[in-house]
């Protein structure tokens, strides 16, 4: 089965590195959409246009299904794709739902770009299933620009969260979602400011799940097996994987070095 994942940029791979852990036998194509990224701070009719042609793009490269590893590219676009193509189009919301009935009586944060956060699935979502209104909502925009810079945990980044956590009280907090692929690469920062009896949950390992499900393949045995990158080669062939960054195939050694690092970097990241 060839499965096509696409996101804004480099967050989607968080959901890929969830599927090579859980769906491991598949033959994958990565696409991040470099050239435009961040999605969050595009209009809806842009995003629209952009996943149009990535769709068409891994359809054209044999995809089977598709998973839109970008909350704000579902939030937009996912009604459009699925009313135009006749494949499995799955997307990715934030994992609200098992927040609110995995915690009692303290509040939940959900950090998003602002497009999710600004558009109709996300506030349908919380009508659904935040009958207390204990949810908050925080746009995060800037943390999409440090992961696509590789910037995980410099003095600019924390500042940047204490700037925009400043005006909450983390011991009213039982649950931080993080609304968008790109915020799992700075989980040990977040655990900075609300401590490790807070639950930090995104919505990756449900959407391999619900992938699995819909497909009618197995889950692996063995979930929580160590997928480390050693060399390049592992990436490319072991994994068999293809990557594509806004349409260009990715071979040279110092793009693969640097996703690399990024898968590595979610390893390290992953169970936080």
């Amino acid at each position: 089965m060839k499965i096509g994942i696409f996101d804004s940029g480099i967050g989607g791979l968080s959901v890929l590195h969830e599927a090579y852990h859980m769906l491991p036998g598949q033959n994958y194509i990565f696409y991040a959409d470099v050239e435009h990224v961040p999605y969050g701070t595009k209009t809806p009719d842009e995003i629209l246009g952009y996943t149009e042609e990535i769709t068409k793009f891994l359809l054209n490269k044999g995809a089977e299904a598709i998973v839109v590893a970008c909350n704000t590219a579902t939030s937009v676009a996912i009604k459009e794709l699925r009313k135009r193509y006749d494949i499995p189009i799955l997307g990715m919301e934030p994992a609200v739902k098992p927040a609110v009935e995995g915690t009692d009586q303290k509040r939940i944060m959900v950090i998003a770009t602002p497009v999710t956060i600004r558009e109709d699935k996300l506030r349908d979502l919380l009508h659904r299933v935040d009958e207390e209104h204990r949810v908050d909502l925080l746009p995060m925009p800037r943390l999409v620009e440090f992961a696509e810079k590789e910037e995980f945990e410099t003095e600019e980044v924390r500042n940047y969260l204490k700037e925009q956590f400043r005006d909450y009280n983390m011991d009213d907090y039982c649950a931080l979602v993080l609304g968008c692929t790109h915020f799992n690469y700075f989980k040990p920062l977040y655990r900075e400011f609300f401590g490790p009896e807070t639950l930090m949950i995104d919505g990756n390992k449900g959407t391999i799940r619900h992938l699995a499900d819909v497909l009618g393949l197995s889950l692996s045995n063995s979930p929580d097996n160590v997928v480390y990158f050693d060399n390049v080669h592992k990436m490319l062939c072991e994994l068999s994987t293809e990557y594509y960054f806004s349409g260009k195939n990715i071979s040279d050694e110092k793009t693969l070095e640097h996703l690399k690092r990024l898968h590595n970097r979610l390893e390290e990241v992953r169970e936080k």
